[in-house]
Order: structure tokens, then sequence, then C-alpha cells
């Protein structure tokens, strides 16, 4: 079933897909890297898609509410999306009582029919709301705060034949399986061949804008390679430690020296000058 195409989501990311450009997916944990992120946006005229985790849904309630708000006042597009919601019956929850404009489906700890199976049923629900939805094809290795880590799992690239499978399961975008994965790759960023870049080629000129492309796995990436994934066709760039690392090293280097109030106030600067600067690296600034 087609979405009406008022959804956010899918608006920035077709606007983007046209312009050749990239879309910061960026997670946030508190209602301070919220705050830089969208004043991010707002500064570089940029869009944005605000990510959130399930786990951070539930510790902290109020932080999609505060994440809609900021969807509705922004003066540019921005999205609320739920990053890799691994639990069916959360997954209902989410989509029946927050004002979300899009979920990643993430069955991957299931076999691959059992997993098709799920994301097709819940694709169904969300689209009945108005929800884009996203799906993990093949198996991206690793973990990171506030999802399950697969490092026990297999890591599956993504074949030809997941591609039309989760098309046929009605999802929007699609997050494949390339060498990439959730959580660190070290200072250097991805080893020589790591990424398959080839096949991320290969899977957008399958999907021939059937779906949208999403890419996991961005930790510790230099420039260079980010860019290289947009132009092999990774549009939805999922991004937690790229930008906030930055937030997390100046909080551990002053939070000692600085009152509490002067902390916050300068660490959503910091945080918000990186998020433009990955803003100008993916091309989306002046796109609003």
């Amino acid at each position: 079933m087609p979405l009406p195409s008022k959804n956010r989501t899918l608006q920035i990311l077709n606007a983007a897909a046209a312009g050749k450009y990239g879309v910061l997916a960026a997670i946030a944990y508190n209602i301070e890297q919220l705050t830089a992120i969208v004043r991010a946006a707002e500064s570089k005229r940029s869009p944005l898609i605000i990510q959130l985790f399930p786990s951070t849904l539930k510790q902290l309630p109020t932080l999609a509410h505060a994440a809609a708000a900021a969807v509705k006042s922004a003066t540019v597009p921005i999205s609320l999306h739920i990053d890799h919601a691994q639990d069916e019956a959360h997954i209902r929850e989410i989509m029946q009582s927050l004002p979300v404009d899009s979920i990643m489906v993430d069955m991957s700890h299931y076999d691959q029919a059992e997993n098709l199976e799920k994301t097709r049923v819940l694709a169904k629900e969300c689209h009945e709301r108005g929800i884009a939805v996203e799906a993990e094809s093949g198996r991206i290795n690793g973990g990171e705060d506030g999802i399950a880590d697969t490092g026990d799992l297999e890591a599956l690239f993504t074949a030809p034949s997941d591609v039309e499978e989760f098309i046929a399961a009605d999802i929007d975008i699609l997050a494949p399986s390339i060498g990439n994965v959730h959580g660190d790759y070290g200072p250097a960023g991805p080893a020589e061949g790591q990424l398959h870049f080839d096949r991320l080629e290969a899977i957008d000129k399958q999907i021939d804008n059937r779906v949208l492309i999403a890419l996991h796995g961005t930790n510790d990436f230099p420039p260079e390679v980010l860019q290289r994934c947009i132009r092999s066709g990774a549009i939805k760039l999922n991004v937690n430690k790229l930008i906030l690392e930055v937030w997390n090293v100046f909080l551990r280097e002053n939070a000692a020296k600085m009152g509490l109030v002067s902390l916050i106030e300068e660490g959503m600067k910091v945080l918000q000058v990186e998020t433009e600067r990955w803003m100008d690296i993916c091309g989306s600034s002046g796109k609003a």
C-alpha cells in the first residue's frame, strides 16, 4: 500500500535522491543533543532526520514528544524516525501512541524467512497509520548503545534476492549489509576493502528508485568514505558517534571545571558545529 506523499521522512529522502546528496539521520539520547542537531539544521538550512532508539523512548518517555514539537516548529524539513525497533509489541505501541514519521522494523536477529514475514506484517500496520518503514537486509554485525549486539550472529551480505524479497515485503527504505558494522572501526575508519562499494552500487541499480537506501554503521568514517557511499546510492545516513563524540569528549574534559548551565550550553554549541560540518560534507546544507 503506497504511503501518502505527505510522509515527512520520504519527502526528505526523495528530495535528496533527486538532488544527489545525503541526509543525516542523527541519533539523539537527550534533549541537549536534540536541540543542538535541530539548531544545526536551521543554521545550515538543511533537512534532517531525528533518530531515537527504542531504549531511549523507555528511558526518557517525553523525548519523542519534544522531538515531534521540534519537527512541527522547524522552518526546515525535519522528520522523526525510530531506529532499530526490535520488539514487535513495542513497535505496535510506538505506532499507536507516538507522533513518528518512520520506524526501522529490525527483525534481522531472526532467520530470513521469519524476518521477512514479520517485516511484511508490521509494514502493513505502519502504512495504515501513514508511517514509513525501514528494514535491514542481510545482517550487519556488531552493536552500539541502544541496540542489541549481533556479534554472536553471522554477518550476511545483502544479495540481489534479498533486495527483491524486502521490496516485496512493502518496505520504503532498505538498509543493506555491505561490510559496514554497528560499532567502531578504529581511528582510521573502515579497512581498505571492508566496504563493498560495488555491492552498494549494484543494489542501487537493482532498486531503480523503488525504495530508498539507508547506510548504517558510520562510526569513524572519514568524510571521503561517507561521500563515496552517497555517490554509490546511500541517501539516509545514520550517524551516532560520528557526530556525538565531540559532545562526549567536551563533557569528559569540562564537567569538573564548568557550572552545569555553561557546560550544557557550550556542549550544545560544540555539537551544533560538528553537525553543521557533516551536513556540509554530505551535501545537504542549503537544500532546505
